[in-house]
């Protein structure tokens, strides 16, 4: 089937990519729409033949030739939405997992085994990646460092650094290639969850892990948890070996759902990221609001900082939904400080510029000017709630009051 392996190996933008890695042998095989295999376990009258190949996996982790073993070692329906994720990474290989904390949690163990323990990590970082590093829970210790401090703060036993581009919740970016030189040869793991392979591919940049919580945007749609680490096939390998050693798989189900979500992924981010630049725009131009976060490489997160109570603006908006989570077809508002990274230190959550007065904003598919409605309401009616409560320590001075500056969008 010289016409297929030609379609698989061929250059390929990334909209097509999208559609069609991950599915490239389904029309040989009389296919239009991926199957889900739901099997746990597959018939074997070889077990000579299983014992080598399974001999053959605990050596390299490897996926094994021929047809499938065992949930735990792959299963055909995630192997697509794995190799449909490595292509538009630009990675050699990708492996899930049930969560983005399972695939953190299996590069920490990854390197811990080869006896790396030490991490290098510039926050802010999501919430439970910061706790999962500074509590230790895996035997891990990290130094915590400014992205200029990467290379004095590197150790003899340090195993990997990591960064989060733009970082949860501040959207703070850093210059990936020059955080990947001064890495040496210490592997850098990027996570690219907010700004997906739509808007960058750390890997072109130096990195050699890429880190997604696949529950976001890669699924789109929130109903489906997961996560995945994109890389080199030695890395994979370990990665799978330690999949199948702590059991943290991808169920079938969910593989089917994330290849379907990628295959709308850059239609998604891009819709998404024009209205967020939108009402980023209007948020910087309101003055009930103190400062907007807002990428330089664009994107569908904002975050901003109110004049007054966030809680109140929480409490006030109808349309949006007030929930943790993010990167799905419908916007979510969140308190960072309150949710996202409560589990992090006050002191070290306000010193990464996670600020009490900080909201996160994931702007979905709706149109632009129902969402503005909806803020622009719920702004208005804590201001309305402050005046009603007769004292507001957090409310604005009145427009134009001495003191009282524009708000600032800061990476713009």
């Amino acid at each position: 089937m010289t016409g297929y392996d030609d379609a698989r190996t061929a250059p390929r933008a990334l909209a097509t990519e999208a559609v069609h890695a991950g599915r490239d042998d389904l029309a040989r095989q009389g296919l239009h729409a991926p199957p889900i295999d739901l099997s746990t376990t597959y018939p074997s009258y070889d077990s000579r033949g299983e014992a080598a190949r399974i001999d053959a996996f605990a050596t390299t982790g490897a996926e094994p030739d021929g047809p499938p073993v065992y949930g735990r070692l792959g299963n055909p329906t995630v192997a697509r939405f794995e190799t449909a994720l490595a292509r538009l990474e630009g990675t050699q290989s990708a492996v899930a997992f049930a969560s983005g904390m399972a695939a953190l949690s299996a590069v920490l163990l990854v390197r811990a085994s080869m006896g790396l323990r030490h991490v290098v990590a510039v926050r802010p970082l999501y919430g439970c990646s910061d706790h999962l590093l500074t509590a230790g829970l895996l035997g891990s210790e990290v130094t915590w460092t400014d992205p200029a401090g990467i290379a004095e703060a590197l150790r003899p036993d340090t195993g990997l650094v990591m960064v989060e581009s733009p970082a949860n919740p501040t959207l703070a970016e850093v210059d990936l290639r020059a955080l990947a030189h001064a890495c040496g040869s210490v592997p850098l793991l990027a996570d690219n969850t907010f700004a997906t392979p739509v808007l960058q591919r750390p890997v072109e940049q130096g990195a050699r892990l890429v880190l997604h919580s696949a529950t976001k945007y890669l699924g789109g749609h929130g109903d489906v948890m997961a996560g995945v680490v994109a890389c080199d096939e030695e890395f994979a390998g370990r990665l799978r070996q330690i999949r199948f050693a702590t059991g943290g798989v991808l169920h079938p189900l969910a593989g089917y759902l994330l290849l379907r979500g990628l295959s709308t992924l850059p239609v998604r981010v891009r819709a998404a990221s024009a209205s967020a630049a939108e009402l980023a725009r209007r948020l910087a131009a309101d003055p009930r609001v103190a400062r907007v976060h807002y990428p330089r490489i664009g994107g569908a997160m904002i975050a901003f900082e109110v004049q007054g109570d966030p809680h109140e603006v929480i409490a006030g908006v109808r349309l949006i939904t007030p929930a943790v989570s993010l990167g799905s077809v419908d916007t979510l508002i969140q308190h960072p400080a309150s949710i996202s990274h409560r589990i992090v230190d006050a002191d070290d959550r306000r010193g990464a510029g996670v600020s009490d007065q900080l909201l996160r904003m994931s702007v979905g598919l709706e149109d632009v000017d129902d969402l503005w409605g909806d803020l622009d309401q719920a702004l208005e009616a804590r201001q309305r709630t402050s005046r009603g409560a007769g004292l507001d320590r957090y409310a604005a001075p009145p427009r134009g009051a001495a003191g009282h500056h524009a708000p600032a969008v800061a990476g713009r």
